[in-house]
Formats: structure tokens, C-alpha cells, sequence
């Protein structure tokens, strides 16, 4: 697997595990990992800081076009970088979460964003998460995942994950907020959140993330004796 420089694509909504796990895979094969949904929620960031309305195409389209977004890969997770600062934390935060949506939906900047993905990604030792990577940005990746929990365990795991940042959060609240989160991500018209036809279904509900990593693991030796 290390010889063949594969493109994993893992995609799922918010709380499945997704990050996680691919980063764990990412590790064990090899591989660089890439958060794609970063790239959004940077961007949100800056969007919010410049006082920007999130219903002004053209304004985020301009601002997107301007700004420079890396990701440095770590041991623990992936560095990101707005315009020369570390945003790694910021991104992370209720506000950006809250306000990534229609960001995320505009479609001049899918455009600018996809682009950014897949120079990334195309030369193959790559695993990416986020919620198009199997259906867009690499349509003929050579493994496609599409992750899914529970509403319960998505919310529950997320306030696991923002509580360990030091941002504790009410779980009702978390629910209600990534129930619609879910529904904007599945409904919009770009790139909408929707398993690939050739994407192994992985419920994540009751598993472990080493039981998940093995589950990929498994599914990629599969497909390479089947070729």
C-alpha cells in the first residue's frame, strides 16, 4: 500500500469520526492527511473578522481569492495557517462552526477551495476527509468511505472534542446545532453532502476509532487483490 501512493477519500457529517480516523489511517499507511474542511472554516474565520455579511457572494468570493491558507501536517493533527497565523484553535470555535455553512455552499468558492484540495492531493499518498471529497474534489479516488453516527453520539463526541480545547458546550444545544447543520450540508445545491455511489458505508456509532482504522485498512487490501 506504501508503494502505491492511493487517494482515500472519507466523507461524512460532522461528528462521525471522520477526522479522527483518517488521520489515524493517514498515520499508519503512511500517508499525509488533509482536513478539507478547513479550508472553509479558515476562511469563515476571516470572513467574521472583516465583518464581511456571510450572504455577500461577492464580498467572501473577493476575500477567498486574496487569502493564503496552508496546512502544515503534525504528529497529533494538522496546522493551519490563515495568511502567515496559526488559526488551528480559532477554526474550531461555536462561532465559525455556526457560520461555515452558506461559506461552504457559495459556489465561486467551492471553485477556488477544490482547486487548493486537489493540487494537494492528486499526486496520490493522501488521505482526505470532509463532506465532497468521493463525489467532487476526487470523483475517482481509489477508496471512498462515507462515514456515519448517530445524531446522539455525533453531538455527544463533539462536545468530548470541544471540552478537550478547554469550550465547554450544552449537549442539547450541540444537537440542535449540528441537526441543522446536517440538513443545510445535505440540501445545498453545490457539492450537497450525499454518499458516492462507490463509497463503502462505515456506521460509526458503536466503534472504536482503532476499529474503524481497521475497518478502512481491511476495505483497502480488498480492493487492491480485487484488481
Amino acid at each position: 500500500m506504501r508503494e502505491r501512493r492511493l487517494i482515500i477519500a472519507i466523507d461524512g457529517p460532522a461528528g462521525s469520526g471522520k477526522s479522527t480516523t483518517a488521520r489515524l489511517l493517514a498515520k499508519r499507511l503512511g500517508y499525509a492527511y488533509l482536513d478539507t474542511g478547513a479550508f472553509y472554516r479558515a476562511l469563515t474565520l476571516k470572513v467574521l473578522e472583516n465583518d464581511i455579511s456571510l450572504e455577500d457572494g461577492a464580498g467572501v468570493l473577493q476575500l477567498a481569492e486574496i487569502t493564503k491558507i496552508d496546512l502544515q501536517p503534525q504528529e497529533d493533527q494538522n496546522r493551519i495557517w490563515l495568511d502567515g497565523r496559526d488559526v488551528t484553535q480559532m477554526i474550531r470555535e461555536p462561532g465559525v462552526t455556526n457560520a461555515v455553512a452558506p461559506i461552504a455552499a457559495n459556489p465561486k468558492v467551492r471553485a477556488i477551495m477544490v482547486e487548493k484540495q486537489r493540487a494537494i492531493g492528486r499526486n496520490g499518498g493522501v488521505v482526505m476527509e470532509g463532506r465532497d471529497i468521493g463525489t467532487v474534489v476526487f470523483p475517482n479516488a481509489d477508496l471512498k468511505i462515507f462515514m456515519q453516527a448517530s445524531l446522539e453520539a455525533r453531538a455527544r463526541r463533539r462536545q468530548e472534542e470541544l471540552a478537550a480545547m478547554g469550550m465547554a458546550r450544552d449537549l442539547e444545544t450541540l444537537t440542535e446545532e449540528m441537526a441543522h447543520r446536517d440538513q443545510k450540508d445535505s440540501t445545498r445545491h453545490v457539492a450537497p453532502l450525499v454518499q458516492a455511489a462507490d463509497a463503502v458505508l462505515l456506521d460509526t456509532t458503536n466503534l472504536t476509532i482503532e476499529q474503524q482504522v481497521d475497518f478502512i485498512v481491511s476495505e483497502l487490501e480488498r480492493k487492491l487483490k480485487s484488481r
